[in-house]
């Protein structure tokens, strides 16, 4: 072989090396993204219901697999409004959460177009739904939870600092000893405390009763707690929460295709019991 054949091999051989970094994560994911299709249009069909999830987990797409982080976004109000728009009105809808939150804006519309839908309406929890995810499962006539799943309070936050805490920082100085730009602070929060409240007691109403949902909408965002706070499903039904712990097997089966990025070596691995070779003896 000449120099000229061999150099061509190479080039050629390098070519095909870098379309396979370039294209194999898009092909991946294009995997998944197809046996996830597969599962929920199973799930559909055997809760008879339109399914919808919004499931914010890190993951990692591109050349380099760098993995990018997602909390709820005015894009995802504006696919779940779609998704809720185009389900049967005579139909069950269950939204599948799994979220830290985000933003207020777009969790309020979730929420109230969840709490609109006609039907009957389910969130399921299989690990976390904080903060706006929350708001948004409180929108639901049914949370199903994983016995081990959470929930979080739903005070608003301003910028770093929780808003409840903004006030009793106020409270405890004095307006007269805050500057002008905590006093400012301070009416923001204050607003955006009863908005929220006022926002939970309107979707809660309705099948909680006017007082029940009054002390919901309280108790969850007066700044009882720290914003991180972990709702357990134990402390969801001491609350009068109405919450169940039936989450269907094909939920679990879906989490597994939301993966971490491949590119970063988990930190919990588990071998599942032996269950075939111990009834084999």
């Amino acid at each position: 072989m000449d120099s000229t054949a061999s150099g061509f091999l190479s080039s050629l051989i390098w070519w095909l090396f870098f379309l396979y970094l370039l294209l194999w994560p898009q092909m991946q994911y294009k995997g998944l993204q197809m046996a996830r299709a597969r599962l929920l249009q199973q799930l559909s069909r055997k809760r008879g219901s339109t399914v919808i999830t919004m499931i914010h987990r890190q993951e990692s797409i591109g050349l380099f697999g760098i993995p990018f982080y997602k909390f709820i976004s005015i894009e995802d109000s504006e696919e779940v409004l779609r998704a809720i728009r185009m389900a049967p009105k005579d139909k069950p809808i269950d939204l599948i959460i799994h979220t830290p939150g985000g933003l207020v804006l777009a969790a309020t519309q979730i929420a109230k177009a969840l709490h609109d839908h006609p039907a009957e309406t389910r969130v399921i929890v299989p690990h976390y739904a904080m903060s706006g995810g929350t708001l948004i499962a409180l929108a639901a006539d049914k949370i199903i939870m994983d016995p081990h799943a959470v929930l979080g309070p739903v005070d608003p936050q301003l910028g770093q600092y929780p808003a409840p805490s903004i006030l009793r920082a106020v409270e405890k100085k004095g307006p007269e000893k805050a500057d002008d730009q905590t006093l400012i602070l301070a009416d923001v929060a204050e607003k955006a405390i009863r908005q929220v409240q006022e926002f939970v007691y309107s979707i809660l109403k309705d099948r909680y009763g006017e007082e029940k949902a009054k002390e919901l909408a309280q108790i969850l965002t007066e700044g009882r707690w720290t914003h991180d706070y972990p709702i357990t499903f134990e402390h969801a039904k001491e609350l009068g929460l109405h919450v169940e712990s039936d989450v269907p097997p094909e939920v679990y089966a879906l989490m597994e295709l939301y993966k971490q990025p491949m590119k970063q070596r988990g930190t919990v691995e588990f071998m599942p019991y032996p269950q075939k070779a111990e009834n084999s003896k």
